[in-house]
């Protein structure tokens, strides 16, 4: 019995050795010259965001074997853009073929606006109900608000609760003129100035242009502006 399982034991550990020692690869790709690329590429794809960028770019897989190369290419994935949490490709053409995706988290601190008071629906919001809070904006809801003069002056779409962030799509441009309101007329120029009453034809919000039925049964078209009519 000794005897039969003495050659077995040899061959197999020739095997062994053959795996071991008979494959030779070449350089492999520095893993930090990788990490270093997709944070320079996302700092380039950052250029101009408003707020302060930090950048944080995922681990590689220790055990991906990857061949030296000399010209790394970066790239954003399609459905991909440098913000919030993202992925970036990054690929070798020559003298080896691979690509390889790595995550990574795009960070944007700024100041957005949000409610310092409950506001209901319909209501003009003013200076008082609104201020600005400072946070990471790629946490925040898409369309948030970042200005103030974008939304002093709006009318709420919907109800909020105080703290919440406002977004374009909760507010809405206040109606300076509604169908059937009586409106002033105004036309000036250079040494004369004309007013009439009208009665507007149709909704319109300031700076719009609406139409406008004069008492005599004239159609005529101006620009809508709030504060005419006292």
């Amino acid at each position: 019995m000794k005897l039969s399982k003495k050659p077995m034991f040899v061959c197999a550990w020739l095997m062994l050795a053959g795996v071991a020692y008979g494959v030779e690869l070449g350089p492999r790709q520095d893993s930090g010259a990788i990490h270093k690329a997709v944070e320079q590429f996302l700092q380039v794809q950052s250029t101009g965001i408003p707020g302060e960028i930090s950048i944080s770019v995922g681990t590689i897989d220790p055990h991906l074997y990857l061949a030296s190369c000399p010209g790394l290419e970066t790239f954003l994935p399609s459905g991909n853009k440098a913000w919030g949490k993202t992925t970036v490709g990054v690929r070798c053409s020559a003298p080896s073929h691979w690509t390889v995706y790595i995550p990574a988290t795009v960070h944007v601190v700024g100041n957005y606006v949000a409610a310092l008071a409950p506001l209901i629906q319909g209501q003009v919001v003013s200076a008082e109900d609104v201020g600005t809070v400072r946070g990471d904006l790629t946490s925040l809801p898409p369309g948030v608000i970042t200005d103030l003069s974008q939304a002093i002056g709006f009318t709420a779409a919907r109800s909020l609760p105080a703290g919440m962030p406002l977004r374009l799509d909760s507010l809405r441009v206040q109606q300076a003129v509604q169908q059937g309101q009586i409106v002033r007329l105004v036309s000036s120029g250079e040494g004369f100035r004309v007013s009439a009453e009208g009665r507007a034809l149709a909704n319109a919000m300031e700076g719009q242009v609406v139409q406008a039925k004069t008492a005599a049964g004239q159609i005529v078209s101006g620009i809508a502006k709030m504060g005419f009519c006292r």
